[in-house]
């Protein structure tokens, strides 16, 4: 079934809100099986409405809209919608007195405005809306279907998994479903990972394979439609097998996965804690770690060495380090990991010096040069990067890399020992 999503508001087209209702529909038809082939977004202008229902009829199957289905006169899809189908609209009085206990149990004034939020099309079924006092409604115009839900997100969510959904099962049972399966790389180039996987890409079918790059990190999707779960639980298996035997090493986790939740589980599971001393990330990897919900349970403190004077006095680097090297350094960099590691008691320390522009930059340091250092029992290691982009996003990208450097230190010494423990095992045998 081919499905086009309409989302209303002249709000959307001026940027002024996200369009998180399109995101949040096409996720959960697609994975009901429906094609989501076609998105349009319009402002509140009747006639520009009425063309893009007229273009949206004429292509899809199934056409949902969203929002315009308030009490003001600039909410017109409904009415629009019934004037395209040709029918009239009543007065409902299941839903008008919905409307009216919801507003008196809110201790709000019925307005004589709210009477136009429950009159309906005639011959559309009506989908209740518990938390909104604007109904959903699914509407049949010869090979068309009309579907109109309300514009607030909660709302829209509400009504579809309480109503619209259980509609489509009885409605289209044979549709199956589409499911997809994120795996979450770091450590290596879009395209470099795109060449890796060029062959299984070009020969794909079902799953399908996809890569989008997002904050730093490269999401590998896997697609698979089928008629039941468990099919396409076994056909993504199946994939995901071939993917990672070759991008294995760079995978650290699994859709819904973030980075501060992988490395927070490694360091529960190694009983370890860890610090920070960030100097032109001003506290984002410590914030991105306190975050997750049980992270004082690792995460031992924080110091924001913004000035000389603080990564001096508080975290111990040295003044002829700074006189001589320069805050942003590795030199600084391995002292402030080692620093507030010994400060603060922690397992693992992890600094990150740099300049995040855009001023203050010069040709030997440029905007954008960032040094991240880890510290632990077994000594400090550096590294240098040159990122690009904004003040904000040179911020996020240094501190998402802290993280997965420090994850990468966990895991590299987890390595070593488990070759050393097998070594010891074949040592005994002999």
């Amino acid at each position: 079934m081919k499905v086009e999503v309409i989302t209303t508001g002249t709000e959307l087209l001026l940027g002024e809100i996200l369009n998180t209702n399109f995101t949040w529909l096409a996720q959960e038809l697609n994975l009901r099986g429906f094609d989501v082939l076609y998105q349009t977004t319009v402002g509140d202008n009747p006639a520009r409405m009425k063309e893009v229902l007229d273009i949206a009829a004429g292509r899809a199957d199934i056409v949902i809209t969203s929002g315009g289905l308030g009490p003001t006169r600039g909410d017109i899809t409904k009415e629009l919608v019934a004037e395209y189908c040709g029918v009239d609209m009543y007065m409902n009085l299941e839903v008008w007195n919905h409307i009216h206990d919801l507003l008196s149990r809110r201790n709000i004034c019925i307005a004589s405005n709210n009477e136009k939020q429950a009159l309906v099309p005639s011959g559309a079924i009506v989908l209740h809306n518990a938390v909104g006092t604007a109904p959903g409604l699914v509407l049949e115009h010869g090979s068309t279907t009309f579907i109109m839900l309300p514009g607030p997100p909660f709302e829209l969510q509400h009504v579809c998994e309480q109503e619209l959904f259980p509609y489509f099962e009885q409605r289209f049972p044979h549709l199956g479903i589409i499911k997809s399966h994120t795996l979450k790389v770091r450590g290596i180039g879009e395209s470099n990972l795109a060449e890796m996987l060029d062959d299984i890409i070009v020969h794909q079918s079902n799953p399908t394979i996809a890569l989008y790059a997002r904050h730093g990190e490269i999401l590998v999707r896997l697609t698979a439609k089928a008629s039941s779960a468990e099919e396409a639980d076994a056909l993504i298996a199946a994939m995901q097998e071939r993917v990672e035997k070759i991008i294995g090493p760079y995978v650290y986790g699994y859709d819904g996965d973030t980075l501060p939740e992988v490395l927070g589980k490694e360091l529960l599971t190694r009983k370890q804690t860890i610090a920070f001393a960030e100097s032109c990330t001003g506290g984002l990897a410590s914030s991105l770690m306190t975050d997750v919900p049980g992270s004082s349970e690792y995460v031992k403190g924080s110091v924001i060495s913004y000035t000389n004077e603080v990564k001096n006095l508080v975290i111990n680097v040295s003044k002829t380090t700074l006189s001589k090297k320069g805050a942003v350094s590795e030199e600084a960099a391995l002292e402030m990991a080692e620093g507030v590691r010994n400060v603060i008691g922690s397992d693992m320390a992890v600094s990150i010096t740099g300049l995040a522009g855009p001023g203050g930059g010069t040709r030997r340091k440029p905007v954008g040069l960032v040094y991240i250092a880890v510290a632990d029992e077994n000594g400090a290691s550096c590294r240098k990067y040159n990122f690009t982009g904004t003040r904000t996003q040179i911020k996020q990208r240094a501190a998402l890399t802290a993280l997965g450097l420090a994850l990468d230190r966990l895991k590299e010494y987890t390595a070593q020992n488990d070759l050393e423990e097998t070594t010891d095992d074949h040592d005994a045998d002999r």
